[in-house]
């Protein structure tokens, strides 16, 4: 196969092809990394400028941090302020390489990685590919309702959430008004409780200046969660003023309650409840997302690779999990780490220096998780702090929780854009544009999704609205 790329972070005139896939010639260890998290750029940043070629392999160009999905989901930020290119991230890394392109098997007899742009062969392989949301295999609600695990799925948020507003601003139909304007998130995690309460404040402060057609009484708010707390990996403490918190927001709160279906229309739980509702964001949880190649006998709970304590895939030499894919089972975590940023982050420099012992042949520690503390936004001014022993909430803790997350923003320009959209948030309560850019079609959706994974009654202590719908 005769080659026209240009070797990458290299004087030398030449570069080998593996199937498609160019890459600087190097006599370098390799370490192909898959999945550019918080996992792997820690990983990828451990590895700058040391003595291996690092490959990283992304189906998006860019980092994102998941942490303020929801504020672009309501408005809240723009898309780009959370994104940051690889490639810029990467400037001045002599050693690493980007390629983009989704990892669609690997096969570790021959020390391969194939790709939906071809095959490239590694010495050390890193799966740092993250989670994808779980739906607990009901088909009909991931057909019907919409993840947040992507800026893409926060975009879709925003439109489907934008565009039902203004059908209920045109429809003269009472029921559909009312399902129009209810929403209701799954799951009473940081992501469904901080998506709620962005939600409740869209509805007291931007609803009345942008639709005065209606009170902000006509928008409902509905968090479900089926344990019988909120935030159940933080204290009691946490978890009880949270709900205090969403409640003085008026978020109708519905602890020890199940979805069992949802149609598009109606949301159906498995104590008999209807909830009218065209809205229905799902964050009830997640599942890993492990290309072929992998026994399954390796395979654990909540499809996670089950991996010694150097991070090292069970039953594999070379193969390496971190991130949220990755289960570190011990007597001392039986259930493996919680799949959290701080985690991540943690394994990747972890990782990064067992890989260069590794190949130097030195001896390496095992991981061990340095819990920092937990932290959760309810709304503007308000969030709950576990650290350590120290529990605390109020606007001590949103300060804390504001600082935290700014500085872990990749790139100063998106520090920037961030810090200032929320200083005129703080004193206005104003969002960003609230512009419909593209439609959102729930088909088109689900047909993107298949590819992306894959390659009327009504009760009255629950709606308050209308009895009924017309679907």
């Amino acid at each position: 196969m005769k080659s026209n790329c240009i070797p990458e972070n290299s004087t030398e005139a030449s570069c080998i092809v593996t199937d498609s896939v160019c890459l600087p010639n190097t006599v370098l260890p390799r370490i192909v990394v898959v999945g550019g998290g918080f996992a792997g750029l820690a990983l990828v940043e451990g590895l700058k400028n040391k003595e291996v070629q690092v490959v990283l392999i992304d189906r998006n160009n860019f980092h994102q941090f998941q942490p303020l999905f929801y504020q672009v989901a309501t408005s809240g930020l723009e898309p780009d302020s959370i994104v940051f290119p690889f490639r810029k991230q990467f400037k001045g890394y002599g050693n690493v390489s980007f390629r983009l392109a989704e990892v669609t098997q690997i096969e570790p007899a021959s020390n391969t990685v194939v790709t939906d742009k071809g095959k490239l062969t590694y010495d050390y392989l890193v799966l740092a590919i993250g989670t994808k949301t779980n739906f607990f295999g009901m088909e009909e609600v991931e057909r019907n309702s919409l993840g947040m695990k992507d800026i893409r799925d926060s975009l879709n948020i925003r439109h489907m959430m934008l565009q039902n507003l203004e059908q209920a601003a045109i429809t003269c139909d009472e029921d559909e008004r009312d399902a129009l304007t209810n929403f209701v998130i799954v799951g009473g995690g940081p992501a469904g409780v901080e998506m709620a309460g962005a939600l409740a404040e869209f509805c007291k402060y931007i609803l009345p200046k942008d639709y005065p057609e209606y009170p902000n009484t006509i928008m409902n708010i509905f968090l479900i969660e089926a344990l019988d707390e909120l935030l159940a990996s933080m204290s009691d403490k946490a978890s009880i003023k949270t709900l205090q918190y969403l409640k003085n927001l008026n978020v109708q709160v519905l602890l020890n309650e199940a979805v069992s279906g949802y149609d598009g229309n109606v949301v159906s739980t498995k104590s008999g409840r209807k909830i009218s509702a065209k809205n229905l964001i799902w964050t009830a949880g997640v599942t890993g997302q492990i290309p072929e190649g992998i026994n399954q006998k390796h395979i654990i709970k909540g499809n996670r690779l089950k991996t010694d304590t150097h991070l090292k895939v069970e039953g594999m030499d070379n193969v390496f999990a971190i991130g949220d894919i990755a289960g570190v089972i011990t007597d001392e975590t039986p259930k493996g780490h919680p799949q959290v940023a701080q985690t991540a982050i943690q394994q990747g420099r972890h990782l990064a220096k067992v890989l260069l012992n590794t190949v130097q042949s030195k001896p390496s520690k095992p991981f061990r998780y340095k819990d920092k503390g937990s932290l959760a936004t309810v709304g503007k001014r308000k969030a709950v702090a576990d650290l350590g022993k120290l529990h605390f909430g109020g606007y001590a803790a949103w300060l804390l929780w504001s600082v935290v997350h700014l500085l872990s923003i990749s790139g100063f320009r998106n520090k920037f854009l961030v810090g200032f959209n929320w200083a005129i948030s703080y004193f206005t309560y104003e969002k960003s544009n609230r512009v419909i850019i593209r439609s959102f079609k729930r088909d088109a959706y689900m047909k993107a999704s298949l590819k992306y994974s894959s390659n009327n009654e009504l009760e009255k202590d629950v709606n308050p609205k209308k009895s009924s719908i017309d679907a």
